[in-house]
């Protein structure tokens, strides 16, 4: 299932969601008890993951910036976009590039719940209830073909979702779908968790998967094993998001929730479990 009118828009709110779990790392409030449970019980194992959600709505400030102001791109498609939140992708790439154009795509129905009320006067950004493995019904959404045209440079953001990507769903084909009809000058950004410890990555898949997120957790190696071939890195190339052009001026982002503040900074003791990725152009 991949359009609108074939998504149940029933919310389900006994089970834990990516998009409302990130979205309470960010301080956002959309998120229900099956949310907290599942990170509160999991966050003493893997304390990271607050930071980490938190660094890649970071990377998506500098990355969107980058391809607005310096790529000069004006026509984003954002797949698993998450709640909507403070300087989402248009607010940033529009603070650059005033004509910016950008579709945000998600499968989460509370999704598109909150981002078409955010959104409802705005006629050069969408939001649209897809499945990002079905690349091909997202082309083909009357929204994509009136906001993107692929005569010119695109970029298409696949932040903080690699490790959803399971390989029944063959990522390469995901990733490469769009920038394989793209023009010359467009973008892709790309990142997603990697733990260096197969032990940890075994158990960060076990946990999620049994409380019904999607989720296969890489190291580095079998990350870049995902991304398509013959697309060129924007230095400093693929890494730790932390290190990738960090800006210490870059707007602040809500105050982390008091429930989450005991984990708040546990991403600098220990270093195996990180946000990994960065921005490729299509020569």
């Amino acid at each position: 299932m991949a359009a609108d009118e074939v998504i149940p828009v029933e919310i389900h709110h006994d089970v834990p969601t990516a998009a409302r779990i990130y979205g309470w790392a960010l301080g956002g409030k959309d998120h229900y008890e099956a949310d907290r449970q599942f990170m509160l019980q999991n966050l003493p194992d893997f304390p990271e993951f607050i930071d980490l959600a938190r660094q890649n709505r970071q990377f998506l400030y500098r990355a969107v910036r980058y391809l607005a102001q310096e790529a000069g791109i004006r026509q984003f498609i954002d797949m698993g976009c998450g709640l909507p939140t403070n300087d989402n992708v248009h607010q940033v790439a529009r603070r650059f590039a005033p004509d910016a154009n950008v579709v945000y795509v998600d499968i989460d129905p509370i999704v598109l719940v909150h981002a078409r009320a955010l959104l409802a006067i705005d006629g050069s950004t969408a939001v649209i209830t897809a499945d990002m493995s079905d690349q091909e019904a997202i082309l083909a959404h009357p929204d994509v073909k009136r906001l993107i045209d692929f005569s010119k440079p695109v970029a298409v953001l696949f932040l903080s979702v690699g490790h959803h990507l399971v390989d029944a769903d063959d990522p390469p084909r995901i990733l490469r779908t769009i920038m394989d009809r793209a023009v010359s000058g467009s973008h892709l950004a790309f990142t997603g968790i990697v733990c260096s410890d197969r032990e940890r990555a075994a158990d960060i898949d076990s946990r999620s998967n049994g409380a019904g997120l999607r989720w296969q957790t890489r190291d580095r190696a079998q990350t870049d094993a995902l991304l398509p071939k013959g697309l060129e890195p924007v230095e400093p190339g693929i890494v730790d998001i932390v290190d990738w052009r960090p800006d210490p001026e870059q707007p602040a982002l809500a105050p982390v929730p008091a429930e989450l503040q005991p984990y708040d900074g546990a991403s600098r003791l220990n270093r195996d479990l990180t946000e990994y990725g960065g921005v490729l152009r299509k020569p």
